[in-house]
């Protein structure tokens, strides 16, 4: 409640429910935000729904999936009774059947004959009945299914989006790495880690909003996304820090398409919507490592990383890539 309060944040379930996350641990990236927050100061409603979004929003897909996943299971269920019913009156058909051919071996009057043939034919027709329920339950039931299936597939590529900026979330991003790794690792073929820091991007919000900022975001991500191909995976890494997955990319390509993408983002003018304001330019520095037999992605990470601060603390707007960081060189946040 305090800390709500000192951030005038309403006391909503979503933000109790963030809170309740930070204090328990389970979630560590979310712990290292929330713990920048407190330090600088600047908790505020507007921030805490983005961290709500960011980190726990996506569980709503996992109950969106659930839900799918158990509406499927009852039209399945549905099915196999309708199947079950069916088998039932095929049997009792067949028994039909086997009692009148026994009957027939006997000499038979031609009222029982005729009364046979009504009984076989009202049995027919029940069947004929039964099997033509079956089949429009069992259409119903494609069509049911096959929405769900669409519904399922909806719902399992939003939950490895990041919602605000429409690429490849945090999970995916350590889902893909690790896909791509153990295929540098069994095929040999090389594979390169970029990772990327939007410059001063607290000020800039500080400046002109979280709104803006937002815009920011999504625009580092689009020209993230757009200058990158095949394989390549582009994904937010947290916060302000993006990151690219680069297989089958020595050193050199991925420095080249590091500086593509800091140069296209360096390019765009910011530019206030309702007011046509300038607001500026905005750079992002990148550190970029490669993969090396021994590697762990927690090892490749790293690396790219020191890249990125080393990077940063060089001057900013600029790639660096682990052939230029140098062991005696201090790194400064």
């Amino acid at each position: 409640m305090d800390l709500l309060k000192r951030g005038q944040i309403p006391p909503y379930p979503q933000f109790y429910e963030l809170l309740y996350a930070y204090a328990t641990g389970v979630n560590p990236s979310l712990n290292q935000r929330v713990n920048q927050i407190f330090r600088d100061g600047t908790a505020t409603q507007e921030l805490a729904e983005r961290l709500y979004n960011e980190f726990l929003k996506s569980q709503d897909a996992n109950e969106r999936i659930s839900s799918v996943s158990e509406r499927m299971a009852t039209r399945i269920e549905a099915v196999h009774e309708a199947i079950d019913t069916a088998m039932a009156t095929a049997n009792a058909y067949s028994g039909t059947l086997q009692s009148a051919s026994g009957d027939l071996g006997q000499d038979m009057s031609e009222t029982d004959l005729r009364a046979m043939a009504q009984k076989l034919l009202g049995e027919t027709r029940r069947m004929q009945d039964a099997n033509a329920q079956l089949e429009q339950k069992l259409d119903a039931s494609r069509d049911d299914i096959a929405a769900l299936q669409r519904d399922l597939d909806e719902v399992r590529r939003e939950s490895m989006l990041d919602p605000l900026t429409k690429i490849f979330n945090r999970k995916s991003f350590d889902e893909g790495l690790l896909k791509s790794f153990n295929e540098a690792a069994g095929e040999g073929t090389p594979l390169c880690l970029m990772l990327l820091d939007i410059d001063h991007f607290k000020r800039f919000n500080d400046t002109w909003g979280h709104q803006t900022g937002d815009q920011v975001l999504r625009l580092v991500a689009m020209t993230l996304k757009s200058n990158i191909k095949g394989k390549d995976m582009a994904a937010r890494y947290g916060g302000e820090e993006f990151a690219a997955i680069l297989p089958e990319t020595d050193l050199e390509g991925a420095i080249i398409v590091a500086d593509n993408i800091r140069k296209a983002i360096q390019a765009k003018e910011l530019l206030k919507r309702s007011t046509n304001e300038k607001l500026g330019r905005i750079t992002a520095s990148m550190g970029v490592a490669m993969y090396k037999p021994g590697d762990t992605p927690a090892s490749l990470i790293e690396r790219a990383d020191r890249c990125l601060y080393a990077a940063k603390h060089a001057g900013r707007n600029r790639v660096l890539s682990e052939n230029e960081l140098k062991d005696d060189v201090k790194i400064v946040a």
